[in-house]
């Protein structure tokens, strides 16, 4: 059984993290830098899936390294299925095997059901003026800054009209 360690590198106490997976005996850790905060679509987590083989094991120190919503876990869990591998979280002990499985599995569908829709518009945070004036300055057009920041262009355009007040 080959056990692969995963880790987004942003998340608080990451490096510890990786320490405490090649301790528990993982064989390969890998660790990305997740693309956004509503972005589940990881290539490193992806090439995981597709590598993974039957009886193999992957190893994440939190759930929520994974994705960012039930859901996503639930896709995670289900390509690991179809591979004939299993999930295992370190905090709190989870695994995805047996019993245990089953009760996750039921938690974690009971919880997207009251997660909103993936495609439902999202408020985000307000961009600083300080990261749209720095943007632009190095070249980035308006549009470009709106998606690099997760907001409308109308955002963008709005403060940088501010910032030339």
């Amino acid at each position: 059984m080959l056990r692969i360690g995963y880790i987004r590198l942003r998340d608080e106490g990451s490096a510890e993290d990786a320490a405490s997976l090649k301790a528990m005996g993982c064989h390969v850790v890998r660790a990305e830098e997740p693309p956004g905060p509503e972005a589940d679509d990881s290539g490193v987590l992806f090439s995981i899936l597709d590598f993974i083989g039957s009886g193999d094991q992957l190893v994440v120190g939190r759930l929520d390294h994974l994705a960012h919503s039930s859901r996503s876990v639930l896709d995670v869990m289900d390509r690991l299925e179809a591979r004939g591998a299993s999930l295992y979280v370190v905090d709190p002990e989870l695994c995805s095997e047996g019993d245990g499985g089953r009760t996750l599995r039921a938690v974690l569908e009971a919880v997207s059901t009251l997660e909103p829709a993936a495609d439902a518009r999202r408020r985000r945070t307000a961009a600083a003026p300080q990261q749209i004036r720095a943007l632009q300055r190095a070249g980035v057009g308006p549009v470009e800054i709106a998606r690099r920041l997760g907001v409308s262009r109308m955002t963008v355009w709005r403060k940088l009209r501010a910032l030339e007040a």
